[in-house]
């Protein structure tokens, strides 16, 4: 059990170190589209004027919920908006050891799944990709199916989550691999 927990922490650091090479790094501008200082102070004032007195939330835009949202829908353009009305810093120290613990504890349940599930190497490789692969293209790819989100930034996500669950899953298969010989039937034979 003490294996599993470790490769379950050890998956865990993998997966906070590939989102950080995902999205830490300049590679994140493959699935970021930008706007300019200007488009981007004039959306930034024009936000803070509609939606602040509404407070932080998800928005659709327009609204869909009404007969004047579905027409205005339907003509584009149209958003989906995480808003933040407070703001954050960029790089938010309390979001990355939030992250670093949620990735540990992600690993963990990861490695024991795995644990209690299967008994080889082979196996649990074998159940951690294609989890990971379920997990990117439900969550993630459905997205962009279901509510037309950008492909580029989907697809870029779903990948790197991907790379990051397999990691974890390859990690902690690996380091409960058990070193003893595997047992075979006699073949003893009657003459």
């Amino acid at each position: 059990m003490v294996r599993t927990v470790i490769g379950g922490l050890l998956g865990g650091l993998a997966m906070f170190i590939t989102g950080f090479i995902f999205w830490g790094t300049p590679l994140s501008a493959l699935a970021l589209s930008r706007a300019g200082d200007q488009a981007s102070a004039n959306l930034q004032a024009a936000m803070a004027q509609a939606l602040t007195p509404t407070g932080t939330g998800v928005y659709i835009i327009p609204d869909p919920a009404t007969a004047q949202g579905t027409v205005l829908y339907g003509r584009g353009p149209v958003a989906q908006i995480f808003y933040n009305a407070t703001g954050f810093p960029v790089m938010d120290g309390s979001a990355l050891i939030g992250g670093l613990i949620l990735s540990l504890v992600v690993g963990v349940i990861i490695a024991l799944a795995l644990r209690f599930a299967l008994s080889d190497f082979v196996s649990r490789a074998r159940i951690s990709i294609l989890f990971a692969l379920a997990a990117v293209l439900w969550l993630h790819v459905g997205q962009a199916v279901f509510n037309h989100a950008p492909w580029a930034y989907i697809l870029y996500l779903a990948f790197s989550d991907f790379v990051a669950l397999a990691a974890a899953g390859l990690i902690a298969a690996k380091l409960m691999e058990s070193k003893a010989p595997v047992a075979t039937a006699a073949t003893d034979t009657l003459h």
